[in-house]
């Protein structure tokens, strides 16, 4: 079953909690904080492997978990790291988390890793906390939280050559003609479901990839038809060959089709109408089809036409040709833009607040990722704990701006589901 494009969830590992821990030993005086820091959470990485040509497997896997990082132990023992997760999907694969749109990872090489969610580190035993005017710190850390993230996966096939056209025009004969791929042919519409990939060789010993992709129709780009679906995979070719039915022998006008389809293709993806297309004026060996071709070439001069008859090969030979010198002077671009990348670049001076504050229903509620990782990061276990995460807060402009909104002594503030009392 092919599958090329699905949404699942992805949560990195949690790291592993701090220990809080003091040496008592005999004979060891003024022994001190002892706990060793907790062990890191499992990154999930997505990594290409070129023998996979489907996203069946992660269509049945919605959800995809990392392990957390093993805890801290007394005696200065650290937590062992998680094993990072490893998802291998085809070449091709193009990751975009869904809340910002951004794209997290393009993978077009075999082998090439990309970490889609960060594992959180491991919290710091007190050990770690240990300073000269605090040599015995009664705290430690939790781990930190792993990233958890909504993405899309989608599928775009890495080809050269891309062939479109409306169903039963002749474009899985001739990639069966000119490959080993042997896709399903017969004569209705729709005889292709999915994609089909093949390698073409020229005479001169010249080869390139060509998919061959499913029928598009009228209306794919609004999602009529199965145009729609695989109109995605056209992005990553170089060159475009546009197959037409030159006989018309289902009573269509060939300039007619290729005005139809030159509308699909742009409506989609206006970039697409930038590649170099060719015309195939297929199945050249049927009554009309020569007196339709003089005429079709009027209408589109500025175009290449090559015939062709895909039942005998006649034609084939100075077609490849062509499309392989076509290749010859297109470099391969990246499919997007750098500022479509995530970015985790922070402008210094230009950095926003990292919370909110809100006033609902008389309780102060403070939102931002980085207080509620620092909340829980914090073990209210001491009140050593308690100041320190009190004092983090304050640094961060929460009392002032608490102060500034008009909260008073005694008023609730609420983060995530912990709730404290203001006091000045």
């Amino acid at each position: 079953m092919f599958v090329d494009e699905v949404v699942i969830d992805v949560t990195a590992g949690d790291g592993g909690d701090g220990c809080m821990a003091f040496r008592r030993e005999k004979y060891i005086e003024m022994g001190g904080p002892f706990g060793g820091n907790g062990g890191h959470g499992s990154d999930i990485i997505f990594e290409a492997d070129e023998g996979l040509n489907t996203l069946l497997d992660l269509r049945l896997r919605k959800h995809i978990n990392g392990k957390k990082g093993a805890n801290g132990e007394g005696k200065a023992r650290h937590g062992k790291n998680s094993e990072d997760i490893i998802i291998k999907v085809p070449v091709g694969t193009v990751v975009t988390d869904e809340e910002t749109g951004f794209i997290v990872a393009d993978l077009t090489k075999h082998k090439e890793q990309m970490v889609i969610a960060k594992g959180g580190r491991g919290g710091r035993g007190n050990m770690a906390f240990a300073t000269r005017t605090n040599p015995a710190p009664s705290f430690a850390e939790n781990g930190e939280p792993g990233e958890s993230k909504r993405v899309k996966v989608e599928l775009k096939l890495l080809a050269d050559v891309g062939l479109v056209g409306l169903p039963s025009v002749g474009k899985s004969t001739f990639i069966s003609k000119v490959s080993a791929s042997k896709p399903k042919i017969a004569a209705y519409h729709f005889t292709t479901l999915r994609p089909n990939l093949g390698v073409a060789s020229t005479k001169d010993h010249r080869s390139f990839v060509i998919a061959d992709l499913p029928g598009l129709i009228e209306g794919a780009s609004l999602g009529e038809g199965l145009g729609d679906r695989f109109l995605k995979h056209i992005e990553r070719t170089r060159v475009l060959a546009h197959i037409i039915d030159m006989s018309g022998y289902e009573g269509r006008d060939p300039y007619e089709d290729y005005l139809l389809i030159n509308k699909e293709l742009e409506n989609f993806n206006k970039e697409l109408m930038n590649k170099p297309q060719i015309v195939i004026a297929n199945k050249m060996d049927l009554p009309g089809a020569k007196e339709n071709l003089e005429v079709f070439k009027e209408k589109v001069s500025q175009i290449e036409v090559f015939p062709l008859s895909g039942i005998t090969g006649e034609g084939i030979d100075a077609i490849l040709i062509r499309l392989a010198d076509l290749l010859d002077t297109i470099e391969k671009q990246p499919l997007y833009e750098p500022e479509r990348f995530e970015s985790h670049v922070l402008y210094k001076f230009k950095e926003e607040k990292p919370y909110t504050i809100h006033n609902e229903d008389g309780v102060w509620v403070i939102r931002g990722e980085r207080v509620e990782k620092l909340l829980r990061m914090t073990r209210f276990t001491s009140d050593e704990a308690a100041l320190r995460f009190a004092s983090k807060l304050r640094r961060m402009g929460i009392d002032d701006e608490l102060r500034r909104l008009g909260a008073k002594e005694g008023d609730t503030i609420r983060i995530l589901d912990y709730e404290f009392d203001y006091s000045e």
